[in-house]
C-alpha cells in the first residue's frame, strides 16, 4: 500500500476534514479520529480483566441491505488487503451467545464448555475508485427476523451486534431520516442524537459526505464517521439506507460513472440505475429516486416509478425517498426568464409535473425530501392544494448544512419551515405513521402524523 494512500486512510475523519475537503498544511496521518472517554473505560476494564483486546476492528465498517431487510443483512468495510489474515464473516442468532451477560459476574467453574454454531459468508471485495482500498462486501442470508445476531470478521475482531427487521407491521418501530451531511461537527452531534434514538436504520436521502464525485477525502470520512458514531444504546451497528444526491455526482447531473464513490459502496442496492425500491416484508416499502443525477426524472423513472407504487399498493407503508425537492423551501419553485431569455425551471418543477400524480394516485403518505438545507413540512397535498388526506413532504436535508428558508411561501403549501439542524424520526405503529422533527440539540421541534392509505378517500385524476 503506497504510504501516500495510508495516509489519507487513517486521516480521512472530521477531525481533518473541513466542509467537505482535506484542511491543506495538516499532516493527516498525524490525526486520529478521538476516542470517546466510554471507549477508554471499556478498553481499560478489558486490560483489568486480562482480556487481549481485538486487533483488527476496521472503522469503516457499516451494514446495509441489498434485499429484504426481515432476513438479511449486508456487512461491508473498506480496507487493504493483508490487513488481518481472515475475512470471514462469522454470525450467528444463538441465544447462548446473543444474551447479554455482566462481564464482571464470576464464572462457574464447573460449566461445562458449550459449542455454538457460527454461519460464515467469504466477503467479496473490489476496488475503491483512486485509490488502492478494496471494498469489502458479505451478505448474510437466511436470518431471522426480528432476531439479536452477533457478527466478527475472521477470529481476531470483536462480536458486533445488530437485529434483523421485523416481519409482521403489527410490530412498532421507528428509523430516522436526514439528508445534506457532510463531515463537520454538526453532522457528527445529529449521528450522536439519531443513534441515542435506538432506530432500527438510517436513511440519508443524498449529498453524504460531499465527494462531489472527486473527493475520495470526503467518501472515506462520512464512512469513517458514520461508523465510529452510529452504533445504539444496546450495541447495536446501525444500518444505512442512501439516496442519491449531486454531490455524489461530478458536475451534480451525469451518467452513471460520474458518481464515482457512491456507487462502487451501494451498487448492490442501485445495481443498474439510481432509483430502486427495499421492500421490507410485506408492510413497508422505501422507494428511493433518483431527481435526475444519473437517471432521468421523466420516462423510464416515471413509468418505473408508476408500475412499482401500484404493485405496493396493499402495503400499509410506503415512503418515497428523494433528494431535489418537490416542493423546495429555500429555493425558487417557480419559473423565471434567464439572461438569455430562455425559461429557467423552478426547483421541483420536474418531479411536480411527473411523480406528483403518480404520488397522489397511487396514495402515497408521505415523502421525504431534502437538497434545501432547511427543515420543512407541508400541508397534506392533492394538486397543490390542502387536503387532510393528501400527501406530506417532509425535509428539506439540514443534517450538516444550513441554509435560510424562503420568506414567501409561492406555492402556498408550507406549514412550517426554519433554518435549524435537524433530524427526523419516524415511528410506525401496525398501519399508523408518527413523524418527529428534531434539532441537533434534541429539542422537539415538530411533530404530525401522516394519513392512511385506503383508497377512496381522495379524489385524484389522472
Amino acid at each position: 500500500m503506497g504510504s501516500a494512500n495510508r495516509r489519507l486512510f487513517l486521516g480521512t475523519s472530521f477531525t481533518t476534514l473541513g466542509s467537505g475537503s482535506v484542511l491543506l498544511g495538516q499532516a493527516a496521518d498525524k490525526v486520529a479520529a478521538p476516542k470517546t472517554s466510554k471507549d477508554a473505560e471499556f478498553e481499560a476494564m478489558q486490560r483489568r480483566l486480562g482480556a487481549e483486546l481485538p486487533r483488527f476492528q476496521p472503522q469503516t465498517l457499516f451494514l446495509t441491505w441489498h434485499r429484504d431487510p426481515t432476513t438479511t443483512m449486508v456487512v461491508q468495510w473498506i480496507g487493504t488487503r493483508g490487513e488481518t489474515a481472515d475475512t470471514t464473516v462469522f454470525f450467528t442468532d444463538d441465544s447462548r451467545l446473543t444474551a447479554r451477560k455482566d462481564p464482571l459476574a464470576p464464572v462457574d467453574p464447573q460449566a461445562k464448555p458449550v459449542t455454538v454454531p457460527w454461519r460464515s459468508v467469504v466477503p467479496r471485495a473490489k476496488y475503491f475508485p483512486r485509490t488502492d482500498f478494496l471494498v469489502y462486501r458479505a451478505e448474510l442470508t437466511g436470518l431471522t427476523p426480528g432476531t439479536e445476531h452477533l457478527f466478527r470478521i475472521g477470529k481476531s475482531s470483536p462480536n458486533w451486534r445488530f437485529r434483523t427487521m421485523p416481519s409482521r407491521a403489527t410490530d412498532s418501530f421507528s428509523f430516522i431520516s436526514g439528508g445534506d451531511c457532510g463531515v463537520n461537527l454538526a453532522a457528527l452531534e445529529n449521528n450522536r442524537l439519531a443513534a441515542r434514538q435506538n432506530p432500527m436504520f438510517v436513511v440519508i436521502g443524498g449529498d453524504l459526505g460531499y465527494d462531489n464525485g472527486r473527493s475520495v477525502e470526503a467518501s472515506l470520512a462520512f464512512i469513517r464517521n458514520y461508523s465510529t458514531t452510529m452504533v445504539d444504546n444496546d450495541s447495536r451497528l446501525i444500518p444505512l439506507v442512501p439516496c442519491l444526491g449531486n454531490h455524489e455526482v461530478d458536475g451534480g447531473y451525469g451518467t452513471r460513472d460520474k458518481a464515482t464513490f457512491f456507487y462502487p459502496l451501494f451498487d448492490g442496492l442501485f445495481p443498474e440505475t439510481g432509483y430502486t425500491t427495499l421492500d421490507f416484508g410485506d408492510y413497508l416499502s422505501l422507494v428511493l429516486l433518483d431527481t435526475g443525477h444519473t437517471s432521468r426524472v421523466e420516462g423510464a423513472q416515471t413509468d418505473w416509478l408508476d408500475k412499482t407504487l401500484a404493485a405496493r399498493k396493499d402495503h400499509p407503508h410506503t415512503i418515497i425517498v428523494n433528494h431535489v425537492p418537490a416542493y423546495p423551501s429555500h429555493r425558487n419553485p417557480v419559473a423565471t426568464l434567464g439572461k438569455d431569455g430562455k425559461t429557467v425551471n423552478g426547483t421541483g418543477e420536474n418531479q411536480r409535473k411527473h411523480w406528483v400524480p403518480l404520488f397522489e394516485r397511487h396514495r402515497v403518505p408521505v415523502v421525504l425530501e431534502h437538497h434545501d438545507h432547511t427543515f420543512k413540512r407541508t400541508k397534506p397535498l392533492v394538486g397543490g392544494l390542502h387536503n387532510d388526506n393528501g400527501v406530506l413532504y417532509l425535509g428539506d436535508g439540514s443534517w450538516g448544512r444550513l441554509r435560510i428558508p424562503r420568506p414567501d411561501d409561492q406555492l402556498h403549501v408550507m406549514v412550517k419551515t426554519s433554518d435549524d439542524y435537524h433530524i427526523s424520526l419516524h415511528r410506525l405503529e401496525g398501519r399508523e405513521r408518527f413523524h418527529l422533527a428534531m434539532d441537533h440539540t434534541g429539542r422537539v421541534m415538530d411533530t404530525c402524523k401522516s394519513g392512511q392509505r385506503r383508497a377512496g378517500m381522495v379524489a385524484v385524476t389522472g
